[in-house]
């Protein structure tokens, strides 16, 4: 079994942001959050909101939809990376129904860390979340030291 470099509490305690303009997305993200124990979910299904809340509320994780109207999911990257310092490791997760090679390219370069194309294998998704978390935490210890 793998050594755990960080205290399973610590995950669960991270803030995460889910930005998903389908109601019935937000709500399974949160039931899935929730069911793993997660104590500090935030979710949007309005895009608009999305950089202010970004700003006020500072999430350790956000998990992304790409096609939204008003502002999309590359818009939000883009947003999020220049509000970011440059040292600043902030992880977000694009789970879309968008599959092209284009838009996963795309949104890698913009700054996403990890994709998953929905519909999406709910054990799969936690586990991608708490790893991203886990790095996140871990990239905090050194950047303290």
């Amino acid at each position: 079994m793998p050594v755990q470099l960080i205290e399973p509490e610590k995950i669960l305690g991270c803030r995460i942001l889910a930005i998903d303009d389908e109601e019935a997305n937000v709500v399974l993200l949160r039931n899935l959050l929730q069911r793993e124990g997660y104590t500090d979910v935030h979710c949007l299904t309005d895009s608009s909101e999305a950089l202010k809340t970004y700003i006020d509320i500072e999430p350790d994780l956000v998990l992304l939809d790409l096609m939204m109207p008003e502002i999309d999911g590359f818009q939000l990257l883009e947003a999020f990376s220049r509000h970011d310092a440059a040292d600043e490791f902030r992880p977000v997760l694009v789970l879309t129904a968008d599959t092209t090679i284009q838009a996963r390219r795309k949104a890698l370069a913009l700054g996403a860390k990890d994709f998953v194309s929905k519909p999406f294998d709910l054990i799969e998704v936690g586990l991608r979340i708490s790893n991203l978390l886990e790095t996140r935490l871990l990239y905090e210890r050194v950047r303290a030291v």
